[in-house]
């Protein structure tokens, strides 16, 4: 299951709660097509904390994605504990020219992600 929030402030806030299935990528894929289409460069929030897994296609959708969106994110913020997740986290910086940081403190992780 995912929660997905657009603000006013261009960001768009992810939370995953489960296992992170391929119909809630696509939930999270239209926030934020929609957020760069009608606000422009995006923020995006993925809070990681409470999913338990996910499946193989949406590890490839996530690729797909973010390679054809290289240019419209100006910063991604991912808040998890899990090591696995945050190596998977640096790794989506070779696709994409957003700045990448993964924090433990959802709040921190929120801060930056508002920051200019």
């Amino acid at each position: 299951m995912i929660t997905v929030t657009n603000n006013t402030q261009n960001l768009v806030i992810a939370a995953v709660l489960g296992e992170f299935v391929l119909a809630d990528f696509h939930e999270l894929e239209n926030a934020t097509e929609h957020a760069v289409r009608f606000q422009g460069k995006a923020n995006l929030l993925v809070d990681l904390r409470d999913m338990i897994g996910s499946t193989l296609d949406v590890a490839w959708e996530e690729i797909k994605f973010t390679r054809q969106h290289t240019q419209d994110f100006r910063k991604i913020a991912v808040v998890t504990t899990d090591q696995f997740l945050q190596w998977h986290a640096w790794l989506t910086r070779i696709f994409t020219d957003a700045e990448v940081q993964v924090f433990e403190d959802y709040d921190e992780a929120l801060a930056w992600a508002q920051s200019e």
